[in-house]
């Protein structure tokens, strides 16, 4: 605990403050402080692991062993902290869509309940069922605090902070507004429920024809472009190999007398593989943040395809490079 403690004194205010409103939006049960020294902790043993890493591999090339320490260092905390936030951020949108997709049934169930002659409250508690997952606890949270004397339109707003979706808090803020003025719950509470089947149907039908350019996109990260590289990749170094040979044969009178001197080729085939494994991940990363831009116009939505495009194209490339030196390689002689 005493090491949690002095981890803890190095994370601002801010983002103490920043982490604890999304854990309460999202399904981790964990208390935020406990959660950032985790979180710490895992970076800078990460850090110290890639440094050494990059050290020993010598990575970085002539660089001195501080500078590649320190790089290193940097980017094992930052990938880190990078997943852990991105974990926490796909949790809170996770919470969202099953409260948006109860929320039309619950709505329903509370008007049914209103209509059968039982008082505001009650209904909202009957309504809890648990098929409705987070939604459910919430409206117990709510029932539970009217229950003990809490006022019913606070209660219900309240359930705005803790799930973070634009849906939930323009039907509370309709279910508020009906209750102040006396209006007809049991329909606004129908025609709300009506409203929301009917952005979900054009949500759904917006994410299917859309669904084209994305795997539009899937195929062009995740087969075209490895298989390109690993087939311009060989042939940069079929080119190579023959430039050298040429160049080393070559007698120096007829070097000199050329009109095109020709030299050993610095680019080697280590050169090639590496670049096009950075540019595969770079493609990787901002292709799946596009994919879930398309589909559900949120950036989030699109880390899960991220892991999948990298398996798909690191694999590709490496199947197409053995399959290139393997084939080819013997019958060129490179």
């Amino acid at each position: 605990m005493e090491v949690y403690s002095l981890l803890l004194m190095v994370v601002p205010k801010g983002v103490k403050t920043k982490f604890g409103s999304m854990l309460v939006c999202s399904t981790i049960k964990v208390d935020v402080e406990k959660l950032l020294s985790f979180m710490i902790l895992i970076g800078l043993l990460s850090g110290v692991l890639v440094a050494e890493l990059f050290i020993y591999f010598n990575l970085l090339g002539a660089m001195q062993d501080l500078i590649k320490g320190l790089l290193g260092f940097a980017i094992g905390f930052l990938v880190i902290e990078a997943l852990c936030y991105m974990f926490i951020s796909m949790s809170v949108n996770s919470k969202t869509k099953q409260v948006e997709e109860a929320l039309p049934d619950a709505l329903q169930l509370m008007s049914s309940n209103i209509r059968a002659g039982l008082t505001t409250d009650k209904a909202l508690i009957l309504a809890a069922r648990p098929e409705f997952g987070p939604l459910a606890g919430e409206i117990k949270r709510v029932g539970r605090e009217t229950m003990m004397g809490r006022e019913l339109a606070a209660a219900l707003m309240d359930i705005t902070k803790r799930i973070k979706s634009d849906h939930l808090t323009r039907t509370m803020e309709l279910i508020v507004s009906s209750i102040q003025s006396g209006g007809e719950l049991a329909d606004l509470l129908d025609q709300t429920a009506c409203d929301l089947r009917d952005q979900q149907l054009i949500q759904k039908e917006i994410s299917a024809g859309v669904l084209m350019y994305v795997i539009f996109i899937f195929i062009a990260i995740g087969v075209g472009a490895p298989g390109l590289f690993a087939v311009s990749g060989f042939l940069v170094k079929m080119l190579v190999s023959n430039i050298n040979i040429i160049s080393s044969q070559m007698p120096a009178e007829l070097s000199a007398q050329a009109t095109i001197s020709i030299t050993e080729v610095g680019v080697t085939s280590e050169f090639i593989n590496r670049y096009s494994l950075i540019a595969l991940t770079v493609s990787s990363l901002f292709g799946g943040i596009i994919m879930g831009l398309i589909q559900t116009g949120k950036t989030m939505e699109g880390i899960k395809y991220i892991p999948i495009l990298l398996l798909v194209s690191m694999g590709i490339y490496s199947i197409g490079n053995y399959l290139m030196n393997t084939i080819f390689g013997g019958m060129m002689g490179v």
